[in-house]
């Protein structure tokens, strides 16, 4: 634990002691408050509208379906963009400065650095995630919220996190050159994100196979309030299964060497 710590510490201080965090935190609030923005000021058009026409029946108008939501949704989508970005630098940088070479011959274990990167990649992006939340909270002072599916949306955006960061640092392993890790990240989550496309056009068993794979169905639920057992598990064991990845890789340069 104190090896992982250490790495942990050391990604943080890399983190902020470059313009790194700063300007991907700051990108995607700024990204993230726009779109908040429209999102709120559609849905004050719609109640406007609604209130001054005559309705037999008025429509239900409810502000977590149509801000809340839209809103995380939204934000799902942004991660997927962003994530490679702070994922891109983990191994690839180490590579490309030769400081790989220390790693492996030092006591520290494959995988102890391997958590310690994961940890302190997920910590930012948790920071960044407080503070992207805090919009939910300046809603809820002008807004009644039903705080079950907000809070159901904040448990798929950790887990979400979580797998895209170690698909992240899967893409970082396997090259040296950050812009390459960035664009294999950030197709392989595409990937997943879409898969069940296909699903359509293949028969109901490859079909089924293909739609669990979808990152995209396992999370439309939880943005709707509903926690399904099947949709945790399905992140946890992703983020497992890229981290094992990972660590394949990393132990089998050791071995080369």
């Amino acid at each position: 634990m104190h090896n992982v710590l250490a790495i942990f510490w050391k990604e943080m201080r890399s983190y902020f002691g470059s313009p790194i965090a700063y300007v991907i935190a700051g990108g995607f609030l700024v990204l993230t408050g726009y779109f908040f923005q429209n999102i709120v000021l559609s849905f004050h058009e719609l109640s406007r509208y609604y209130a001054q026409q005559q309705f037999a029946s008025r429509p239900r108008i409810n502000v977590n379906e149509m801000v809340v939501t839209r809103f995380f949704g939204i934000q799902f989508f942004t991660w997927l963009i962003v994530t490679p970005m702070l994922t891109m630098r983990l191994y690839a940088e180490e590579k490309r400065s030769g400081t790989i070479e220390l790693l492996m011959t030092s006591p520290v274990t494959v995988w102890q650095t391997l958590l310690g990167k994961f940890f302190a990649c997920f910590g930012l992006y948790v920071l960044i995630e407080i503070a992207a939340f805090a919009l939910i909270g300046l809603l809820a002072v002008y807004a009644d919220l039903d705080w079950g599916p907000i809070f159901s949306a904040c448990l798929a955006v950790l887990l979400l996190g979580a797998t895209f960061i170690s698909a992240g640092i899967l893409a970082s392993s396997l090259t040296e050159n950050q812009i390459v890790a960035v664009v294999i990240s950030f197709f392989l989550l595409l990937l997943l994100w879409m898969i069940d496309w296909s699903a359509q056009f293949a028969d109901p068993v490859l079909g089924g196979i293909l739609r669990q794979l979808s990152i995209l169905e396992h999370m439309r639920d939880m943005n709707r309030g509903v926690i399904d057992t099947s949709d945790v598990v399905f992140f946890l064991s992703a983020t497992v299964f890229f981290l094992f990845l990972t660590h394949t890789v990393i132990e089998s340069r050791r071995w080369r060497q």
